[in-house]
């Protein structure tokens, strides 16, 4: 039999004429602002840090974050896209003592790496315009291979544990009628996307646990301040919950980073950037619900997320109220208000 061929499609040029669409421009302004967050964060942590290995990582951070800021000014320049304003060195203070030790930024940059490989994985398949769909595939590819060398530190100095082990399946087999089961009747042990998914969400909670608590003890207004302590009682609670988790079955969980934290009360950082930061954090830990949901079968699994996501969402939503209240939220393009043109006529 003939195996099947791939098509054959003629490469398309971009037309000169070519107007973004609603996912090129969300996706490309989404990755300003993520970048535009961390080359202020980056250049801040690139002041205190000691170890050779780990400043040479932030260094490749941070030309990343510089090269994507540019390629996406050049895009939107050519479009007479205004550019947002971002975060500029007056979020930063460069001369404030140090806030996180050196082993932190490891573990702080596995995390912003799987915040912005979501943000790629999504736009690849929604973006036509070929230099755009051009831009991300690169975006994807770099971070990749800033994800590796995260990952060589990490495991080379032993600041993290590997995923458990589990023992490989004598032969298929198919679910039974307690594969649902999680207060009552027989409960089966975790398989492994649950297992995956919990230890992706603890490592997740562990870093933003130690950010927001480092963020906590600098934060000037204290509104933030109070929103703060409330976003450090929710990770936490959801740390030994999902740690439980893989307790009960006999199974090891990521550490705590709190250790990582000094006992700085100076700022480095304006209130913006934190305020920004840790409602962009939060909000990317709803599409990781939504992928641990997706894969979980379990009822009590099922209800600890559906817990976390809603008090998750209630820290989104007063945070954003917070940045509306001070005008510090910038919003992201929007179709036109067809309703509001018809009134003016």
């Amino acid at each position: 039999m003939e195996i099947i061929k791939p098509i054959k499609i003629a490469s398309r040029k971009t037309s000169p004429n070519e107007k973004l669409t609603a996912a090129e421009m969300g996706k490309l302004w989404a990755t300003y602002m993520g970048n535009s967050m961390s080359t202020r964060i980056l250049t801040y942590y690139l002041q205190h840090v000691d170890d050779e290995e780990i400043k040479r990582l932030l260094k490749n951070a941070l030309n990343l974050s510089q090269d994507f800021l540019k390629t996406i000014t050049g895009i939107f320049n050519k479009e007479g896209f205004p550019l947002p304003i971002g975060f500029t060195e007056e979020d930063v203070n460069l001369g404030a003592p140090r806030l996180f030790e050196d082993e932190f930024y490891v573990h702080y940059l596995k995390y912003v790496v799987k915040a912005g490989l979501s943000i790629y994985n999504v736009a690849i398949p929604l973006v036509f315009r070929e230099d755009i769909k051009e831009f991300f595939i690169d975006c994807l590819n770099k971070t990749i291979v800033l994800v590796e060398e995260i990952k060589e530190i990490l495991m080379g100095k032993g600041f993290i544990i590997k995923p458990p082990p589990i023992p490989i399946p004598e032969k298929p087999e198919f679910a039974k009628s307690n594969f649902l089961n999680g207060y009552l009747g027989e409960i089966r042990p975790l398989q492994a996307l649950e297992i995956t998914h919990l230890y992706d969400n603890i490592e997740n909670n562990a870093t933003s646990f130690a950010l927001i608590t480092g963020f906590s003890q600098v934060v000037k207004d204290e509104k933030i301040q109070k929103l703060f302590l409330k976003g450090k009682d929710i990770t936490n609670k959801a740390v030994e919950r999902y740690s439980q988790k893989l307790h009960d079955a006999n199974l090891p969980s990521p550490s705590l980073l709190n250790h990582l934290i000094t006992t700085s009360t100076f700022s480095p950082f304006s209130d913006k950037i934190m305020l920004f930061h840790k409602v962009d954090m939060f909000s990317m830990k709803i599409r990781a619900f939504g992928n641990s949901m997706a894969v979980n079968g379990r009822h009590d699994i099922a209800l600890m997320y559906s817990k976390s996501l809603m008090d998750i969402s209630l820290f989104v939503s007063e945070g954003a109220t917070i940045l509306i209240e001070k005008g510090w939220m910038e919003k992201p393009p929007e179709a036109v208000d067809r309703e509001t043109l018809a009134l003016k006529s």
